[in-house]
Parts: structure tokens; C-alpha cells; sequence
């Protein structure tokens, strides 16, 4: 465990556990915070104050999955008289007794271009800055970090984002703990690890965090698209231009519209075109139709030629017709088909979840005849046609219907997703019910907006 931060699991490299940590000598284990160390002054040898340290550096480099140096001091920005410089943090000491904290140094050692801009500095770019629990999944703001040194060196150890990191910083948490000790009240301490960190907020930075934006990689896309919601919009673009095509499609997909369209607008044309090829037809559609025309057309151009055919298919439906809602994306089959033909299709497809609600019978023009579901295929022995287990006369939507009927028909057939049809009966698509109520809450959130 590491020193005061309880419940948090232990770094890549060990510190003394709370059992022994009385037993740690001063020069094995100091921490502090960076709060309580900027503005204060360094002295020399002969105990004279050299200067007044304004930030520490760490270092902003990784070498190597893990790494402990990627959260060492290596530097302190240093004033001396008018002038500011960096220097070696080798040469600096720091000793906690009690609540004070002093500052040595025994010599000063310049440190070179390269090493100031291959570093990162806490005060300046950390402290007050927006960073992503990753634990928590959501954003929260940096209010002071804590700092240990060791034999091998001052490490960051983690981020305070609590109340008693803001009090600290304005000098009032010793009084006021004081005085809500009396009423038997505890301010709470929070802590992220640094390891733990993912930091957003990179306006005026060419650096980042010792993972960049790896971590952000492993959050549910819903859980990172309430992150960029809350972002500024810089950040947010920023955020979703570092994620891969299908993960960040996934996370456009959970934006709302006003976050959706900022996101569009901000990109080049042909990263958002990449990001719409690995999208449902139908959901680019819905954020074409929320752009100016000029520029969905650009997009619409810069996509691959079948993608954007199909796109532009569902952009001529009004939005209150069933072919405005439906998806483009389901799975056909001919009734001559065995059921191991078809497993071994979709173990090769390996089609998205929503795909599988329904699958669909179609002669070879695509004449839709029946349906059958992913239980069908389980349980029925693999020589079986298709046309021996599907339904036939289904139930389904014509793509000209308005949306009010769709309701309807998934309420009192219990369908997971409804077939939708031409008038010549040819399968246009599928209606999802994740889609419809999807819809219906929109369309809440906006009545409410009306009110």
C-alpha cells in the first residue's frame, strides 16, 4: 500500500507498508506534497538561500512497459534573483519534520534543452488540470500531488483530487481539520496513483503521461463518451482523434447529437470518413442529416463507394418513415443452406451483436421468405436446411410505413428486430428495438427541452 493512500492497490516498485512505516528512517521516506514545496526557498551548504523553487520536472520519456523513471524528479525550476533556470533535482534534498519542510542543495547543476523538453512539469501542467479517473470513469480535476522520496530517488506518487488537496493548497486543511475534529468529522482523502493517470488537458503541451492515451483504449465506450461530453471541445476532439477507427466509431455512436457534430466538424475530413466506414449505415446517417449539406456531401465523397451508397440510400427517407430508423447491417440466407454452412459463416463474419437479434431467409433476389434466430441454429443438427427451421410468413415493417407502427409491432410480436421490406417485398434493412428506444428517449429529452 502506498503512504496515506488507503484502499489503493501497490505501485510497480514497493514502498514500506503501513505496519512498518514507523519504523522508516527519515533519509529511506519522505513524502510530501507539491503544494508544499512550491514558493519555498532552497539552501546551500553554508545554509544560505540560494533561490525559490517555482515547479518540479519529471519525466515525461518512458523507457519500458512499467517503468519507474517515468514518474522521477529529475529537475526543479529554480528562481534566483530575476532569473528562472532548470536544474538537476540530483542535487536537492528534501526533509519533512513534522509538518515542515526544508530544502538543500548541494550544488547546482544546469540541466540541458533536451532534458527540460523531455520532461514534465507537475505544477504547471498537472496541478488544476482535468484528468480521467480511470477507475471511476469520469473526469475529475487534479488538486495537489503527492510526492515520495526514496534511496533510489523523489517520485510522483499520485494525484490528489479530494477537498482536503484543495484546502491544502489554500492553506486552511490544519484549522479546519481542527476544528471538525471537535464534531468528530473527517475530511476525506482521495488519491489516484500516478500509474493510474491518464491526463487530458494538453492545450499548451507537445508531451503527455507515461501511457499517452493507452489507458483510455480499455474504457466502455459509453464511459468514454460521457468523458468527452464533459471535456472542453478542444480536449474532447483531441481525446477522440487519439483513439483507433472501430473504437472510436464505437464512442461516436454513444456521443449525443451537439457532441457528435462538434467532433465531425473539428476533424479532418478524411480521418471522420474512416470513422463512418466502420459505423452503421443508419447511425451515420442520422449525423449527416444534422450537418450542412456542403459538408455531408464532402464526407459523404470521401467514404469508400458502397459505404456511402448506403448511406445515401437511407438519406432519402423523411424521418418519420421506417426506412429513416432501419439498419442496413443484417444477415441473409438462402433456405437450401445447412446449418453448419451457416455457423461456419458466422464464426468467419463475426457479425456485432445486434446483427444475430434476427436472421433472415431471402431467395437470390433477395425476396425476404423467413426468418430464423441464433437458438435455431444451436439446437438443431447441422445437416438441417435452413427453410426446415425458419418461420415463414414473417412479421415485418415496409420501409415507407411511418415510425408510430413500429412500436407497436415489436410490443405485441416480442421481436428483438423487425424485417423491413420494399413493396415488392425485397429486404431493405432491419429495425432494431435498441434503435426504437433509443428514439423514444430522444425524443423525451427533446419535449422536455420544448417545456
Amino acid at each position: 500500500m502506498n503512504p496515506g493512500i488507503e484502499g489503493q492497490p501497490v505501485l510497480h516498485w514497493s514502498l514500506p507498508p503501513v505496519s512498518d512505516r514507523a519504523e522508516v528512517t527519515m533519509t529511506s521516506l519522505t513524502t510530501f506534497y507539491l503544494s508544499g514545496i512550491i514558493g519555498k526557498e532552497a539552501f546551500g551548504a553554508d545554509g544560505d538561500a540560494i533561490g525559490t523553487i517555482k515547479d518540479l520536472l519529471v519525466s515525461a520519456v518512458p523507457s519500458g512497459l512499467n517503468d519507474p523513471n517515468q514518474q522521477l524528479v529529475t529537475g526543479v525550476r529554480l528562481k534566483i534573483g530575476k532569473e528562472t533556470k532548470f536544474y538537476s533535482f540530483n542535487s536537492f534534498r528534501v526533509v519533512k519534520a513534522r509538518e515542515a519542510i526544508n530544502v538543500s542543495c548541494s550544488g547546482l547543476i544546469e540541466l540541458g534543452s533536451d532534458e527540460v523538453n523531455n520532461g514534465l512539469l507537475l505544477g504547471e501542467n498537472i496541478l488544476d488540470k482535468q484528468i480521467v479517473d480511470l477507475n471511476g470513469r469520469k473526469l475529475v480535476r487534479v488538486n495537489d500531488v503527492r510526492l515520495a522520496t526514496l534511496p533510489a530517488g523523489t517520485f510522483a506518487v499520485a494525484v490528489d483530487i479530494g477537498i482536503d488537496g484543495l484546502l491544502r493548497r489554500v492553506g486552511i486543511s490544519a484549522p479546519i481539520k481542527r476544528l471538525l475534529s471537535l464534531f468528530k468529522i473527517n475530511i476525506p482523502t482521495k488519491y489516484i496513483l500516478w500509474d493510474d493517470v491518464q491526463a487530458i488537458d494538453f492545450s499548451n503541451l507537445n508531451i503527455r503521461l507515461s501511457k499517452s492515451y493507452a489507458k483510455l483504449q480499455t474504457l466502455h465506450p459509453s464511459d468514454l463518451a460521457d468523458i468527452l461530453e464533459d471535456l472542453g471541445k478542444k480536449s474532447s476532439a483531441s481525446v477522440f482523434s487519439s483513439l483507433d477507427e472501430e473504437k472510436a466509431a464505437d464512442v461516436l455512436e454513444e456521443l449525443e447529437t451537439h457532441a457528435q457534430i462538434y467532433i465531425v466538424e473539428s476533424l479532418p475530413v478524411n480521418k471522420v470518413a474512416d470513422v463512418f466506414e466502420k459505423m452503421p449505415a443508419d447511425e451515420v446517417a442520422d449525423i449527416l442529416d444534422e450537418l450542412e449539406d456542403d459538408k455531408a456531401e464532402l464526407l459523404l465523397k470521401e467514404m469508400e463507394a458502397e459505404s456511402s451508397k448506403e448511406v445515401r440510400e437511407l438519406l432519402e427517407y423523411d424521418d418519420d418513415l421506417v426506412g429513416s430508423i432501419m439498419t442496413t447491417d443484417y444477415l441473409s440466407f438462402t433456405a437450401t443452406r445447412t446449418v453448419e454452412e451457416v455457423l461456419k459463416e458466422l464464426r468467419l463474419k463475426k457479425p456485432e451483436a445486434a446483427e444475430l437479434y434476427t436472421l433472415f431467409v431471402t431467395e437470390p433476389d433477395d425476396k425476404l421468405i423467413g426468418t430464423f434466430n441464433l437458438r435455431d441454429l444451436v439446437v438443431t443438427d447441422p445437416e438441417i436446411t435452413i427453410d426446415q427451421i425458419m418461420k415463414s410468413e414473417p412479421v415485418s415493417l415496409y420501409d415507407n410505413q411511418k415510425t408510430t407502427a413500429i412500436a407497436e409491432i415489436v410490443s405485441k410480436y416480442n421481436l428483438l428486430a423487425v424485417p423491413v421490406i420494399n413493396q415488392d417485398n425485397l429486404l431493405q434493412g432491419m429495425v432494431v428495438v435498441d434503435d426504437v428506444v433509443e428514439d423514444l428517449i430522444s425524443e423525451r429529452r427533446t419535449k422536455r427541452r420544448r417545456k
